[in-house]
C-alpha cells in the first residue's frame, strides 16, 4: 500500500466529481489517489468513484482508475474496483473489477492504451 498517498495541496491533480452507483454526482467526491507507479514514468491514479451495496446493504466505495503519464491521462474504460492494482510488466497491470461490493473476474490492463481484458481462467 505504499503507493496509495494521493499529492495534497497546490500541486494537486484536479479531482473528479464522484459517481454513485444511480449514475449522479455525489457531494463528497475521494480526491484522486496515486497507487501504482509503473517502469517509464507510468502513473496509475483512483479517479471517479462510485459508492455501491452488497446484497445486505452495506455500502462500499469502487474506484475507476486512470493512467497517467507527464500530461497525458487515460481512462481505464468500465473497470470499477477496490484493489491495489499490481504490475505484471512494464506495459501491463492487473487488477479485479469490482461490482456491488463483490469481485469479479481479474482483467489485464494496458499501459499504453487503457484498454482492459479479461484474464484468461
Amino acid at each position: 500500500m505504499a503507493g496509495c498517498g494521493g499529492q495534497r495541496g497546490a500541486d494537486a491533480p484536479a479531482t473528479h466529481g464522484a459517481a454513485t452507483a444511480g449514475g449522479t454526482a455525489g457531494a463528497a467526491a475521494p480526491a484522486d489517489s496515486l497507487v501504482l507507479r509503473a517502469p517509464h514514468g507510468i502513473e496509475l491514479w483512483y479517479t471517479l468513484a462510485r459508492e455501491a451495496h452488497d446484497s445486505a446493504g452495506a455500502a462500499c466505495l469502487e474506484r475507476v482508475l486512470e493512467i497517467r503519464a507527464g500530461d497525458r491521462r487515460i481512462p481505464v474504460p468500465l473497470l470499477y474496483t477496490r484493489d491495489v492494482p499490481r504490475l505484471v510488466n512494464d506495459s501491463t497491470v492487473s487488477a479485479r473489477i469490482w461490482n456491488h461490493c463483490a469481485p469479479g473476474d481479474e482483467y489485464r490492463v494496458n499501459l499504453r492504451t487503457g484498454q482492459p481484458v479479461r484474464a484468461s481462467k
